[in-house]
């Protein structure tokens, strides 16, 4: 492994850390010699991720059933951290398939709690602690319907480019310190839960989770750190 690449000490937190994409990630961080706390909801996702880290890496693995749209829980969380290098937001979900005047009001609060109010929580946590230990990286898992507004996504592509508008105006706000914040915006990722909902799909063509881990796991290191404020499709 490539020595800009090793994370060894550093301690990262993968919100959503059990899920398709945010699995890959967490893995990719334990690979690399961090400890990793994450996320999640269900205990037979994180059962999962802990056999994949195996006995060498499960020491530094650490799970935390936290609902990240609650503020006071997630402050808790990264007190109980102690230190904090990096913050991976993977949480997010998904609603599509209705025009905007037939989608109901529960759907769009769903999806700004999912997510942008995740990312608003999780930042306004984390980056008191990374300011006050003088660094840190926030990568923030957005969509490409941030930028690409599809009919029957109103409630997603507005939720994302929200997403992608908080870490923006967040990586202004960061301008002159060592921490610094970014977006992703995937595509369709190759998932379980993606090929069940899309079996006639060409899955060829969509990312693998494990290559967008490998971006994120980029940003949150040194070579990374002149970028700042970025949306990078991926």
């Amino acid at each position: 492994m490539r020595a800009e690449m090793t994370r060894a000490g550093e301690v990262v937190l993968v919100a959503g850390g059990t899920g398709g994409l945010g699995k890959a990630v967490a893995l990719a961080f334990l690979e690399a010699g961090a400890r990793v706390a994450v996320t999640y909801r269900n205990p037979d996702e994180y059962a999962a991720l802990e056999a994949a880290a195996g006995d060498a890496a499960r020491g530094r693995l650490s799970g935390h059933a936290v609902d990240v749209t609650d503020e006071s829980a997630v402050r808790r969380l990264v007190n109980e951290l102690g230190r904090l290098d990096a913050l991976v937001n993977c949480v997010g979900g998904f609603a599509g398939g209705t025009k905007l005047w037939e989608t109901d009001a529960k759907t769009f609060d769903r999806m700004l709690d999912l997510n942008l109010r995740s990312g608003l929580v999780l930042c306004r946590a984390a980056v008191p602690a990374m300011l006050a230990r003088g660094g840190g990286a926030i990568v923030n898992v957005a969509s490409r319907a941030a930028v690409d507004h599809g009919a029957g996504l109103a409630a997603y592509a507005v939720s994302k480019a929200a997403a992608v508008a908080l870490v923006d105006s967040l990586a202004a706000d960061l301008a002159g310190t060592n921490v610094r914040a970014n977006s992703v915006l995937p595509s369709i990722i190759d998932t379980e839960a993606n090929r069940r909902a899309m079996p006639k799909a060409d899955f060829s063509k969509w990312p693998k989770p494990e290559e967008i881990a490998g971006v994120i796991l980029f940003l949150c290191g040194d070579d990374a750190r002149l970028i700042r404020g970025a949306a990078i499709p991926v």
